[in-house]
């Protein structure tokens, strides 16, 4: 089974490139080892009326991903965590300043 991995910066810009000298997708898919359906995908994905768009479609992807990824810890546990820390310095605080 192949790894997947998201299409680079690099890779959107040539897609535009490549767009604009007239290759067709499939085409492009070779160049960029990638399947042709990812490059009609991204094409789909991020043309405007000017076209493709690899700086708008860069942006998307990443708020897609951030907007995807998940918390690790909940907010919950973090402020939980928070509260102990903000005791244990206020307590330690006020034994530096005793001695």
């Amino acid at each position: 089974m192949r790894d997947y991995t998201q299409l680079t910066q690099e890779e959107r810009y040539q897609i535009e490139a490549l767009l604009k000298t007239g290759h067709h997708q499939s085409e492009i898919a070779v160049v960029l080892k990638r399947h042709k359906s990812t490059i009609s995908r991204e094409v789909r994905r991020n043309r405007g009326l000017r076209g493709y768009r690899p700086k708008q479609a860069q942006h998307l992807a990443l708020a897609r991903r951030e907007a995807k990824a998940k918390p690790r810890i909940a907010p919950e546990t973090w402020e939980w965590v928070e509260s102990l820390l903000r005791k244990a310095f206020i307590s330690r605080a006020r034994r530096v300043r005793l001695t």
